[in-house]
């Protein structure tokens, strides 16, 4: 009874070590007395047992965090910078063969060229082109883990932390520009007004009955408001024409006299 105990336990130890399933996401490596023979998957494997050894690799996305990194700028400005890398292996042989943990390499590799690139720019550059700075890195990572069977697809800084004193220095400079704005753009609507009246003056100048006519809707408005006293200057002009009016009539009426004594006379 003993001997057929032990013989179905070593058969179990024996299909436990030989049968390996794989996910769809992911391969084994196969090592057959230490020699590569290839990646299988996914699926049910089989594997002989002390002579084969297998190694999983993950073929999803991976996302990486890229710890904060101290960066000195171009302008001598320290910052801290951290960014999210995505990447996944392509081919898991060159990343098992290749390089000893592909995913500490990377992490690091990451590290180092973040800080690389984000120190040739300056501060303002870091700030306003995040989208060119990723770029670059992406390719540079990409280039670089090529050889290890990697796909770099995205890098994305996520953070910029700046000091204190450039903190309330840049406030201080984002007020000020606020102002120029405002009082650039006071300047502009002033200058359009002006540039409206003296066009408003040269049409009144040259029509003189316009003129008359806004002097009239002035005084039809004011006298809409509740006010007891009204004091409001009167041109001339708006008595030219019954002036001229009234010497026309008294011109005619001393035309009418005269030619009456002329005939009496005769």
């Amino acid at each position: 009874m003993i001997p057929y105990f032990a013989i179905l336990v070593i058969a179990i130890l024996f299909l436990y070590s030989a049968i390996k399933i794989l996910n769809e996401y992911e391969r084994g490596v196969i090592f057959r007395l230490g020699r590569v023979i290839g990646a299988k998957g996914p699926g049910l494997i089989l594997l002989i047992p002390m002579i084969d050894k297998m190694v999983r690799v993950d073929l999803r996305v991976v996302a990486m965090d890229v710890p904060p990194q101290d960066v000195i700028t171009r302008d001598n400005v320290s910052v801290k910078v951290n960014a999210v890398l995505y990447f996944r292996v392509l081919d898991p042989n060159r990343a098992i063969i290749t390089v000893e943990n592909y995913l500490y390499a990377t992490s690091q590799l990451a590290q180092t060229t973040l800080r690389s690139v984000c120190g040739q720019g300056e501060l303002d550059d870091l700030l306003s082109e995040r989208e060119k700075i990723n770029m670059h890195i992406q390719e540079i990572l990409d280039k670089d883990t090529d050889p290890w069977g990697i796909k770099v697809a995205k890098v994305e800084i996520k953070h910029i932390d700046l000091p204190q004193e450039m903190q309330r220095a840049m406030a201080k400079q984002a007020e000020a520009e606020r102002e120029r704005r405002a009082k650039v753009i006071g300047a502009e609507g002033e200058f359009q007004a002006a540039q409206k009246l003296s066009d408003a003056a040269k049409i009144l100048g040259e029509h003189t009955i316009a003129l008359q006519l806004r002097f009239l809707q002035t005084l039809r408005e004011v006298a809409t408001e509740n006010n007891s006293t009204i004091i409001f200057p009167v041109p001339i002009d708006l008595f030219t024409p019954f002036m001229e009016l009234a010497k026309a009539v008294k011109a005619q009426m001393g035309t009418g006299g005269t030619r009456g004594k002329g005939e009496g006379g005769a």
